[in-house]
């Protein structure tokens, strides 16, 4: 297990570096750059006379492509930071420390609603296949699938103002101030990106549950006169898990896309609306920054479902 931990750590290292790669490029492809958005917002408060050329230097935009990649990356192996934004000179990692709490529990409170929904819908869909109970869970998952979760946000934003005239908070409620106003204030987008999620993690149960139930070790443990619940608490349902646990973390990314919908949404400061104002501003180090950061906790989150394996099936063995 230890040799396999290594390994798995080590091999993040050139992830990392690849996905470094791809995001430095990505963003150099976006039309128009920095220096137009910025000469654009000069147009809008009088300032005509600006140089391009000394705002390029200043920058440091005049420079390669490949040096400005250099420089960079090297600021994080040399100097651990991710450099500052171009509007303002902040720095970038102190931004992300502050916004990154908020991105955090939106998307764990998403996992766990997710979860809470999907599995016991799933499960109860594979004991009694072919019943009320399944279509229903069944139809319901197809319309979560089917449903795109930023038109859900904003049905759920736009009617309750219409009708009651709520409204959600608009400053954000921290957990150490007020545990229950911060709870209703992360409850409703994390419901919606939640849904999303069950959708496909309830059927993916109820498959998994179906293939195990019809393994022989399950039948004997009816013949032996098991009751029900043992029977798939004890030998099925751990088993059937583990492709489960898999798919929650390739869903990882979809959590982090719709993350920045539902920020935008529900205006919550996290990471999400840092990015989206990032891209129209074409801040370049932002940009960079916060996607490879959310690179970094989906490598991270993904090695840990890998590790879940063996307690899950202890056939599984890692050397």
């Amino acid at each position: 297990m230890r040799a396999y931990i290594i390994r798995r750590v080590l091999l993040v290292i050139p992830t990392l570096f690849i996905l470094s790669v791809l995001i430095f490029l990505s963003v150099r492809f976006l039309p128009g750059d920095a220096i137009d958005v910025m000469l654009d917002k000069a147009g809008w408060i009088g300032a005509v006379n600006v140089d391009r050329a000394a705002l390029e230097q200043m920058l440091g935009l005049d420079r390669p492509a490949y040096v400005q990649y250099g420089r960079w990356i090297g600021g994080i192996v040399l100097r651990g930071t991710l450099g500052e934004s171009l509007w303002g000179g902040e720095a970038i990692e102190s931004k992300i420390i502050e916004r990154l709490p908020v991105t955090l529990e939106l998307g764990f409170l998403a996992i766990v609603i997710g979860l809470l929904i999907a599995l016991p819908v799933g499960v109860y869909s594979a004991i009694r296949q072919d019943t009320v109970g399944d279509y229903a869970g069944r139809t319901v998952a197809v319309i979560g699938l089917a449903m795109p979760n930023f038109w859900l946000g904003v049905m759920v934003l736009l009617y309750p103002v219409i009708w009651w005239g709520w409204s959600p908070p608009i400053e954000l409620i921290r957990f150490t101030d007020d545990p229950l106003g911060n709870l209703g204030m992360f409850l409703v987008p994390s419901f919606i990106l939640g849904t999303a999620m069950a959708a496909s993690t309830m059927r993916m149960t109820r498959t998994m549950m179906l293939e195990v139930l019809r393994q022989d070790y399950v039948r004997t443990a009816w013949a032996k006169g098991l009751s029900e619940r043992l029977v798939v608490v004890r030998h099925a349902m751990k088993n059937a898990f583990i492709p489960v646990v898999t798919l929650v973390g390739l869903q990882l990314p979809l959590l982090v896309g719709g993350s920045v919908i539902m920020e935008n949404i529900f205006v919550l400061p996290g990471l999400g609306r840092v990015l989206l104002t990032a891209l129209t501003d074409r801040d370049y180090p932002v940009v960079m920054g916060v996607n490879l950061c959310f690179g970094a906790v989906v490598l991270g989150v993904n090695l840990l479902i890998d590790l879940a394996y063996p307690y899950l099936d202890p056939r599984v063995r890692y050397r």
